[in-house]
C-alpha cells in the first residue's frame, strides 16, 4: 500500500493492519516518508486514535527501526528492570530507584532525557557531575550495568529512530498529545534497551504534563496495556506532581539531595514514598520479592547497609565520574555565586501555604538559567532552588520561603518574582492535604 493511502486509512477512522503501521514506520526510518507524511499520520491519530492492536503494532515497529539490546551475553543473573516518569519539578527518584534496585539483585539500564520547559532531565543532572559521560556506547553502557547493577544514558540515535523522526515533527504540529502516539514513543525505547518489565510513575498536578488524574488514568491503561502485550509486563503508579518531589530543584542541588539520601545524611518524606512505592512494584512485577512486606524490608536494607549508596558510586566511576563521588561531590561541583534566602512579604506573615503552582515553580529554574525553552539551549547546573516551604506550612517573616541559587542579582531577583506569584496563602484551616500516591494501576493476572 502507498504511504498517502495508509495515512488515508487512518485518517477515515478505520483500523490499520500490523504490515500497514510496520511499513510506515520503516519508511520514517529509511526516509521514504516525508516529513509533511508523518504529521498528517500523527494529525489523523490525534483525531481518529489507535485502538490497543495498533498502539502495540506501532510500539514493535518503533522498537525495531533500530538496535534492540541483547543481554544474553552478560549473563545477568537478575531481571533486567526499570521505571519511567512523565516529569515534573524535583523529580529525583531515578538517582535513587536505580541504585536500590540494583541493590536488590535488579539490572537497570537507563536511557534518560534532557529537560525542556519546566521539567528537569536526568540527563542534564549527570552531566552537572564532573566526568560523567551520557554518551558512552552501547559496549560501555553493558559492561557498566552489567558489573555495577546499573548506569544510565541519554537516547542514542541507535536505539528507536524512527521515535526520535517521529516526535521532532509531532513536537512542532501540536499532536504529542496523542495517547497512542505517546505511548508508543516511550515503550518503543524501554523495548528498545531490553526491559523485561517497567513501572511507569505518571504524575499529575500542574505540575506535570498532564493536570487531570482521569486523563493520565487512560494514559496508565494505554501504557500498561500495550507494555505488557508487547512481551514485557508493565505496571503504573499516579502520583502527585502540585509540589516538588524533591526538597531542591537544579542540577546540581538535586544530585546533591540524592547523595546525601543514599548516605542517609538527610531524609525527605514524599521523595521516599514515591522512590519506595516505585520499586515495590519493580521488586514485584519483576518477581524479585514475593509480596509488598518483603519489598519494603529488602529496599530498607539495601539503604541502610549503605549497599545502595555503594553501587551508586560505582556506577558514577564506572560512568567516568569521581572514584569517591559520594565523599567528594560538594567539593567538586559548581556552585551559584549567589546564595541568598527568599524571605515572604509582610502581608504573609501567620498564613498557611494553601497552593503551589509547581509549573511557575519549575520555570523559576527556568529564569535562573537552570532550565531550557528550547531543545539545545545550555544550562546552568549550579542554579536552584533549595528548602522550598511546603502546603500546609504557616509563614513566618524570619523563615524563608525558599533559597535561590543564582548566577547573578538579575536572575535572583526574576526566580523571586515567579517563586512569590506561584504561592497561594490562606487561612490554616483552610490547607487540605493530598496524597502523594493517587492511583495504582494492578495487571490482569494479579487479580483473582
Amino acid at each position: 500500500m502507498l504511504i498517502p493511502e495508509i495515512i488515508q486509512k487512518k485518517r477515515d477512522g478505520q483500523a490499520l493492519s500490523s504490515e500497514e503501521v510496520h511499513q510506515f514506520v520503516a519508511g520514517v526510518t529509511s526516509n521514504e516518508v516525508t516529513d509533511a507524511q508523518i504529521a498528517a499520520f500523527s494529525m489523523a491519530a490525534y483525531f481518529q486514535d489507535f485502538n490497543t492492536q495498533e498502539r502495540t503494532d506501532l510500539t514493535l515497529a518503533m522498537r525495531d527501526s533500530g538496535k534492540v539490546l541483547d543481554w544474553s551475553a552478560e549473563a545477568l543473573n537478575g531481571p533486567i528492570l526499570d521505571k519511567h516518569s512523565t516529569g515534573g519539578v524535583g523529580d529525583t527518584v531515578s538517582f535513587l530507584l536505580a541504585p536500590l534496585l540494583a541493590a536488590c539483585g535488579g539490572f537497570v539500564p537507563m536511557i534518560a532525557g534532557r529537560g525542556l520547559a519546566h521539567t528537569g532531565g536526568t540527563i542534564d543532572k549527570l552531566e552537572s557531575i564532573p566526568g560523567y559521560n551520557t554518551g558512552h556506547g552501547v559496549d560501555h553502557f553493558k559492561r557498566v550495568v552489567a558489573e555495577t547493577g546499573f548506569a544510565i544514558v541519554g537516547q542514542t540515535t541507535d536505539l528507536a529512530p524512527a521515535d526520535q523522526r517521529m516526535y521532532a515533527t509531532r513536537d512542532v504540529t501540536a499532536t504529542v498529545e496523542q495517547y497512542g502516539l505517546i505511548t508508543a514513543s516511550i515503550l518503543s525505547k524501554k523495548l528498545a534497551a531490553g526491559l523485561q518489565s517497567l513501572v511507569m510513575d505518571i504524575k499529575v498536578g500542574n505540575g506535570a504534563f498532564m493536570a487531570n488524574s482521569e486523563l493520565a488514568w487512560e494514559l496508565a491503561q494505554s501504557l500498561c496495556s500495550v507494555g505488557s502485550a508487547a512481551g514485557m509486563p508493565t505496571t503504573a503508579l499516579l502520583t502527585d506532581m502540585n509540589e516538588p518531589l524533591a526538597n531542591t530543584a537544579g542540577n546540581v542541588l538535586e544530585v546533591a539531595e540524592a547523595i546525601a539520601f543514599l548516605k542517609g545524611d538527610l531524609d525527605s518524606k514524599r521523595l521516599r514514598e514515591v522512590t519506595w512505592a516505585l520499586a515495590v512494584q519493580n521488586l514485584l512485577l519483576s518477581g524479585l520479592c514475593a509480596d509488598e512486606n518483603e519489598a519494603l524490608r529488602v529496599l530498607d536494607d539495601a539503604h541502610r547497609s549503605g549497599r545502595a549508596a555503594e553501587i551508586f558510586e560505582r556506577s558514577i566511576h564506572g560512568m567516568g565520574g569521581s572514584v569517591d563521588v559520594l565523599s567528594s561531590f560538594d567539593q567538586m561541583c559548581s556552585k551559584a555565586p549567589v546564595i541568598r534566602p527568599l524571605f515572604p512579604p509582610e502581608e504573609w506573615h501567620g498564613k498557611a501555604i494553601l497552593k503551589l503552582d509547581t509549573r511557575q515553580l519549575g520555570m523559576a529554574i527556568v529564569a535562573l538559567g537552570g532550565g531550557r525553552t528550547f531543545t539545545g539551549q545550555s544550562i546552568d547546573h549550579a542554579v536552584g532552588c533549595s528548602g522550598w516551604m511546603r502546603p500546609g506550612d504557616i509563614c513566618h517573616l524570619d523563615q524563608p520561603i525558599a533559597m535561590i541559587h543564582a548566577r547573578d542579582e538579575v536572575g535572583f531577583e526574576a526566580a523571586a518574582r515567579r517563586i512569590v506569584d506561584a504561592i497561594q496563602v490562606g487561612e490554616p484551616q483552610h490547607f487540605v492535604a493530598k496524597d502523594v500516591i493517587i492511583k495504582q494501576y494492578k495487571l490482569p493476572q494479579a487479580h483473582g
